[in-house]
């Protein structure tokens, strides 16, 4: 990708393609994320949100790589990894809404004061 992104989400797309082209390959096709490629790039890149570093990372892996690998081929395509990506997305912007929500002022207190 030689263009400059010229904005925030052109940015955040050129990041997903880069990151996932990152972990794929390492272990057989460079289209596709393995077991392991999958697990490093969740513990590396999302280990933060995904409270990652734990004896489950495992399961973990396990869970996110079958309920992902819509063909069953063992390996997380490019297509497999924006759904998951989108996916989390969706939790984290309903997890900040809901804390949003929890910050609201109590009944009759006004925050323009």
């Amino acid at each position: 990708m030689s263009k400059e992104p010229s904005s925030n989400l052109e940015s955040a797309m050129q990041m997903l393609i880069k990151t996932f082209h990152k972990y794929s390959g390492k272990e057989g096709d460079k289209f596709t994320l393995s077991r392991g490629e999958l697990k490093e790039l969740l513990l590396e890149e999302l280990g933060t949100y995904l409270g990652a570093g734990g004896s489950k990372d495992n399961e973990a892996v396990e869970k996110v790589m079958n309920d992902l690998d819509a063909n069953n081929d063992g390996e997380v395509d490019f297509t497999e990894f924006i759904i998951l990506m989108g996916a989390l997305t969706v939790a984290c912007n309903d997890f900040f809404l809901d804390c949003k929500t929890d910050e609201k002022p109590a009944e009759g207190d006004s925050a323009a004061k």
